[in-house]
């Protein structure tokens, strides 16, 4: 019997124990399953080599998180933002059993009051930003994040698809409606140069550009 694409695809990634405990402590701990996919996983990895500064918006447990800082330069950090402090802990164990505790700084609390922080802290500016938090909420943190990003910078954005609820005009709950007018807005962008990979749930990648004038 065939493989399906997606299948196929997975299966030519190396076993990988530290991403397989992510999986594992989630279970454990009874919380879902709602870590990245493997490919994408692996995307942020490809997308993150040679980056000095990159900023993830929803740790959760750390599975992307690490997929991130595994890309970076030796000096390189991943600042990570998570809502709830019971994943950020989960989290930051397992980035320590990764190796990676020290490129990694968890911040705990509201993703826009964290990012208003880091643009008060007047830091590096970021070369990989990856948004994969409260849907509603993306068109809030594209627009805060820009300033923060150096060009030529990407942003990576997953779930863009809504559960192909986006495909529907006449469904206007706040998650479909939102992401339709993100999407449209990420691809009308003055800054950005965009696309829409539509695997999985969705993945919209964004090159950012100089401001104009």
């Amino acid at each position: 019997m065939w493989m399906d694409r997606t299948s196929y695809a997975e299966q030519l990634l190396p076993k990988d124990p530290n991403l397989t405990q992510v999986l594992h402590v989630l279970d454990a701990h009874g919380l879902p399953q709602m870590s990245v996919r493997p490919m994408l996983g692996q995307l942020l990895t490809v997308l993150s080599k040679g980056c000095q500064r990159a900023l993830e918006i929803g740790t959760y447990a750390g599975y992307s998180g690490i997929c991130i800082a595994r890309g970076l330069t030796p000096e390189g950090r991943l600042v990570t933002i998570e809502q709830r402090a019971n994943h950020a802990e989960l989290a930051a164990r397992n980035f320590r059993d990764a190796g990676l505790a020290e490129v990694v700084e968890i911040r705990v609390g509201d993703a826009l009051e964290q990012l208003e922080s880091l643009m008060k802290e007047s830091g590096e500016p970021f070369d990989l930003v990856f948004i994969d938090a409260d849907k509603p909420r993306y068109g809030k943190y594209l627009e805060t994040v820009l300033p923060l990003c150096r060009v030529g910078a990407w942003i990576v954005c997953d779930n863009v698809l809504a559960r192909d609820r986006v495909l529907d005009p006449n469904d206007q709950n706040p998650t479909p409606a939102a992401m339709r007018r993100f999407n449209q807005g990420l691809f009308h962008h003055p800054r950005l140069t965009s696309a829409l990979l539509p695997i999985y749930d969705g993945i919209a990648l964004a090159r950012v550009g100089p401001t104009s004038g």
